[in-house]
């Protein structure tokens, strides 16, 4: 009988691998995505796929963007994947394959893949990703895939995005070409995307703390050092008559 891991597994391994401390602000960020990704592990319907690694790049890449010392982010990501028990550089290099393919393509080449998936397996990473989940009536959906869909939006088109109208038609194509819940995919991706800005204005105020230390810091430095000035000796009282 084989034991399913539990989540206290994959913190102590992920603790294991990466022993530096965190951060407050940022472990919480790896916590939650960490126990999210557990959770989708063992899910009996739970199915990697290139989309899903993609997504995991880059929430990951997004949310821990800014974080200092920056040499420990590699550590960060290397102990994500290594405490889930799969390889940190299968998920970058299929991500990144993905985003090259996808700067390559319009979006419009994106949704009418999509909807061709039933039928097509096609030739690349991503159709053929997109053939597997349509075609698989228990595919698990998940947040980090609806990042990874979106990165591909992204990639293809940066300026696409700013057009939440045009924005939330396409997704609703590919949702409905892929048999993936349409309203969750949105839900997700505002979300996500509240969720970054909120970081970031919170990553703004402490770049802002720490220039303003710093500053304090070098005016104290600059100022010229001051010596105590000695007291003067006091007269001696003559002893002679």
């Amino acid at each position: 009988m084989n034991n399913i891991r539990t989540v206290s597994d994959t913190k102590r391994a992920f603790y294991s691998i990466h022993t530096r401390p965190i951060n407050s602000v940022y472990r919480r960020v790896i916590e939650e995505l960490m126990v999210e990704m557990h959770l989708l592990s063992v899910n009996v319907d739970f199915q990697y796929d290139p989309i899903y690694a993609l997504g995991v790049v880059t929430a990951f890449d997004r949310f821990m963007e800014g974080y200092l010392p920056a040499s420990d982010r590699e550590s960060m990501f290397n102990a994500l994947i290594g405490a889930l028990q799969d390889d940190p550089q299968r998920y970058r290099a299929e991500a990144e394959r993905l985003q090259q393919l996808a700067q390559t393509l319009s979006v419009k080449d994106i949704v009418s893949w999509a909807n061709q998936a039933a039928n097509e397996s096609g030739d690349n990473d991503l159709q053929s990703s997109f053939h597997r989940i349509a075609t698989n009536p228990k595919y698990k959906y998940s947040r980090l895939f609806a990042i990874g869909l979106f990165t591909l939006i992204e990639q293809a088109d940066r300026g696409a995005i700013e057009d939440k109208e045009a924005t939330d038609q396409t997704l609703a194509q590919i949702a409905s070409g892929l048999n993936i819940p349409q309203d969750k995919l949105q839900k997700d991706l505002e979300l996500y995307r509240s969720n970054l800005e909120k970081l970031m204005q919170a990553r703004t105020v402490m770049d802002e703390m720490t220039q303003a230390e710093r500053k304090r810091r070098e005016q104290r430095a600059a100022q010229p050092a001051v010596r105590p000035t000695p007291e003067s000796a006091p007269e001696e009282v003559s002893t002679d008559s």
